[in-house]
């Protein structure tokens, strides 16, 4: 439920962007992951094309992949379910799924968090695109710069290391350098380009620093 009412910002944010209530409600069916649609609006708030918008997008659903894998092996769905399940393949129902140890829990925690978050994010995200249209001109509220700034929020509390930190003051002065040079939404390609290679070839252990959008479940200890 919390995470569906998280919906309304989005379907607001996507609209004072510039997208109109359908092509707002359609993005969030096909997409389906928050990240990603946070970052495919910001670059369109800014101006960027449709190319570069898919291209941040894409970036931040790679943790999907890592997902999917994970609990393919885990879940093993078959037919049409394997294809349901990739939709469904997000941060909540991961945490849901392999915080679970009897495997029927874990096929049920996966479906309920998947599913559940499916129909309540999409409805209120239509709710806060009606919501947003009815509001008029979005600079007039200065809802112009808010999908920027969302993502900005999401992305600050993940910064729990020196390292993580570093590389997105980093990425940070890349893309300021690069806007004046490159069109819009691009600087945010060539960041996450610098960060890519950072972390491949930083002397720091491998996946530290950005911590995934929801805490694993942890064992209780006396």
């Amino acid at each position: 439920m919390a995470t569906g009412l998280y919906g309304m910002s989005f379907g607001a944010l996507a609209v004072a962007s510039g997208l109109d209530v359908w092509q707002t409600c359609v993005l969030s069916l096909l997409l389906f992951s928050g990240g990603s649609q946070f970052a495919f609006i910001g670059v369109i708030a800014g101006g960027g094309s449709g190319i570069a918008a898919a291209s941040a997008a894409a970036l931040l659903g790679i943790r999907n992949t890592v997902y999917g894998m994970q609990l393919n092996a885990l879940l093993h769905p078959t037919g049409w379910r394997r294809f349901a399940s990739a939709h469904v393949t997000i941060d909540e129902s991961l945490a849901t799924s392999t915080g679970q140890t009897d495997p029927v829990e874990q096929k049920r925690g996966f479906w309920v968090a998947g599913l559940g978050i499916f129909v309540l994010w999409n409805l209120f995200t239509l709710v806060g695109a009606l919501a947003g249209d009815a509001l008029g001109d979005p600079k007039q509220w200065g809802l112009d710069g808010a999908a920027v700034a969302a993502f900005l929020a999401l992305l600050w509390p993940r910064l729990r290391s020196r390292e993580a930190g570093a590389i997105a003051v980093a990425c940070a002065l890349v893309t300021v350098v690069a806007v004046p040079f490159v069109p819009a939404g691009v600087p945010i390609l060539v960041a996450a380009v610098v960060a890519a290679a950072i972390g491949w070839f930083g002397s720091g252990p491998r996946g530290e620093g950005l911590e995934p959008d929801v805490e694993p479940k942890r064992e209780a200890t006396s």
